[in-house]
């Protein structure tokens, strides 16, 4: 298993604190606040530890509330919602300094068979054909401002090949839609919690970039302040993140200083296993 891996199955592994109670940290990587990713996986592992394994999340919704302070532990508090015949809800709400900064309810369910059909996958070009991130960087780094120099740099767990780069290498208004190719950078535990948990962390990757582009703009624009508001996963069927996935997205508004962008993710071989939805704050920064 990779560093990056490695790291990211660590941060996920919650240290117990007391039932109900857990407390998870940060990776040391200079960033001001907590990747929202990060928070959603955390959060997930800590109310499947209160759910028996044979019941596996099918879908999560939550809110950020605060910035994440990577300096300070995260407290994880779950509430025992409902435990049913066949499915279990649990909410969860994230601490920091006394205050919570992040709320999520996620249901669980025992595997079930019945009626089954998804929508196909979008036909696109396939990930060995496409630059991979270090091509990426050594093409475009000289030319990019310090913050994305160093966010480039950095060994990561999940690996990214977008189909498209126009957003890159112009200011150009483009279709708020995006394809993005992902995968983590090492093997993973078979375990379905973790798998389903390292899925939660990559899906707020790349997402309310989306929202943006109609604009002419990008997340790392220092004129837009830009955050997750809330996000939630609908996870139709198990997955194994060490293969590629296409994470396709698309922005039907923004408004009102948000933007709203939806996800589906596909295996290599085109089936759906998981839906998205966020909105997230995309306002203009005043001179």
């Amino acid at each position: 298993m990779l560093k990056a891996v490695a790291s990211l199955v660590e941060i996920l592994d919650l240290e117990k604190l007391e039932e109900d109670l857990f407390r998870g940290t940060s990776p040391k990587v200079g960033w001001q606040r907590v990747f929202g990713g990060q928070v959603i996986g955390q959060a997930l592992v800590a109310a499947q530890r209160t759910v028996v394994a044979e019941r596996h999340v099918h879908s999560l919704h939550s809110y950020f509330l605060r910035p994440g302070d990577p300096e300070v532990p995260i407290v994880y508090q779950v509430d025992r919602i409902r435990d049913g015949g066949s499915f279990t809800t649990r909410r969860v709400v994230a601490l920091q300094h006394g205050k919570a900064i992040f709320s999520m309810s996620a249901s669980f369910q025992v595997p079930e068979t019945g009626l089954d059909h998804y929508m196909p996958m979008p036909e696109v070009a396939p990930p060995e054909s496409l630059p991979t991130e270090r091509e990426l960087a050594e093409r475009y780094i000289d030319h990019a401002p310090e913050n994305i120099r160093r966010y480039w740099q950095r060994e990561r767990p999940i690996e990214l090949r977008p189909t498209d780069l126009a957003h890159f290498i112009s200011s150009e208004k483009l279709e708020p839609i995006q394809n993005v190719w992902l995968r983590t950078t090492g093997e993973l535990p078979d375990d379905p919690a973790i798998q389903a948990s390292v899925l939660a962390y990559a899906s707020d990757m790349t997402l309310l970039d989306t929202s943006l582009y109609p604009h002419g703009r990008a997340a790392f624009d220092p004129k837009i302040q830009v955050a997750s508001l809330d996000h939630a996963i609908w996870f139709h069927r198990p997955v194994r993140m060490e293969g590629w996935h296409l994470y396709t997205q698309d922005s039907p508004n923004s408004s009102g200083s948000r933007g709203f962008t939806r996800g589906n993710v596909y295996t290599r071989d085109g089936v759906l296993v998981a839906s998205v939805a966020q909105e997230g704050l995309i306002r203009l920064r005043r001179d």
